[in-house]
């Protein structure tokens, strides 16, 4: 896990997961105008839990514990990818929803994006590999190193795709009514970013 101190003028805090039910990665983000801090980044490991109900409790408590730690203003996922295996799909969808459900009962705006959509704002490429996005991410965020394991960067990469979206309200958006009246409209975006309208 790499950790850096949370600093108190960021302007917002993000923080990034990508589900899993044997190792969810995660990254906090810390945003101060068009800058962007690495606060933390690392990975919950679940592999030695047997039952998967219990993997999924396991993910809930866990992600409270990294809101609580590090008060986010906004939680952005990875959404779980189309594959074949539907068995392997449900329990990414379950550990997704879990962790989404621990966002929610902290009244976070949740942000969903699909993988494409991830590696796209990152590296330029939707087919990029997960090295590809840890790497870019490294000269971003000017990390030391790349983490052994790239959940950890698939994490991060959720929140800083989230930030480069200027934090648009999206149709895959859930959020509180409080919430969205402090992210979610057009003129608070208009307001924060003027120099984007053209």
């Amino acid at each position: 896990m790499s950790n850096r101190v949370i600093d108190n003028d960021f302007d917002r805090i993000i923080l990034g997961i990508d589900p899993g039910t044997n190792i969810m990665g995660y990254g906090v983000l810390g945003c101060r105008k068009k800058e962007i801090t690495l606060v933390s980044m690392g990975i919950i490991t679940l592999g030695k839990i047997d039952s998967h109900a219990l993997k999924l409790k396991k993910i809930f408590e866990r992600t409270l514990g990294l809101i609580d730690s590090y008060h986010p203003d906004e939680m952005a996922l990875e959404a779980p990818f189309y594959g074949k295996n539907v068995q392997s799909m449900l329990k990414l969808g379950r550990a997704q929803g879990v962790a989404m459900a621990a966002g929610l009962y902290r009244e976070l705006p949740i942000f969903e994006y699909a993988p494409k959509r991830i590696k796209q704002s990152i590296t330029g490429s939707g087919s990029a590999s997960k090295e590809q996005v840890a790497g870019i991410l490294k000269s971003i965020l000017k990390f030391d190193e790349i983490p052994k394991n790239l959940d950890a960067t698939d994490g991060m990469a959720a929140a800083v795709c989230h930030f480069f979206q200027g934090g648009l309200p999206t149709s895959s958006k859930t959020s509180s009514s409080k919430s969205s009246k402090k992210h979610g409209s057009w003129e608070s975006f208009i307001s924060n970013n003027p120099d984007r309208i053209k």
